[in-house]
């Protein structure tokens, strides 16, 4: 699967050196918790596609978008493409709850982040990402 946000990094530039010059240009905790939230994913999720979309957001998807790593002043903010049919029985989603479709966690400074929730919550998202793009292929006519 080729990266869609391939043409909107610098040329030449993967989506992965991408991420990994953000996290060093972040140099604070903002970078630490974006690494580390990174690991998680590709920890989760071992086939997960890093794209680097919308001008400067990390994005993780598998058969579609599973989260972005959007990073603001005071937090970096995880949101869930279809967070909202999600199963958040730990409760990460803190933000963005309003929403049909979409939600997210907001990880502040100091924050802990409960990898094992996380590691969940990545796995459900791949699997309805799976579920609904296998719903949607039609067969081919002759």
């Amino acid at each position: 699967m080729k990266n869609s946000g391939a043409k909107e990094s610098k040329a030449g530039d993967s989506p992965s050196r991408l991420i990994d010059a953000r996290i060093k240009e972040l140099n604070d905790w903002r970078g630490e918790a974006l690494a580390r939230v990174r690991v998680v994913i590709k920890q989760a999720d071992p086939k997960v596609i890093e794209a680097w979309k919308w001008r400067g957001v990390p994005v993780w998807e598998h058969d579609g978008i599973i989260c972005t790593g959007e990073t603001y002043k005071n937090a970096v903010k995880l949101t869930f493409a279809r967070g909202a049919a999600l199963q958040d029985t730990a409760g990460l989603f803190n933000s963005s709850l309003e929403g049909n479709v979409r939600r997210a966690i907001d990880i502040h400074e100091g924050d802990k982040i409960d990898e094992k929730a996380l590691k969940a919550l990545i796995r459900a998202a791949v699997a309805l990402n799976m579920a609904t793009r296998g719903a949607k292929k039609k067969p081919k006519s002759a």
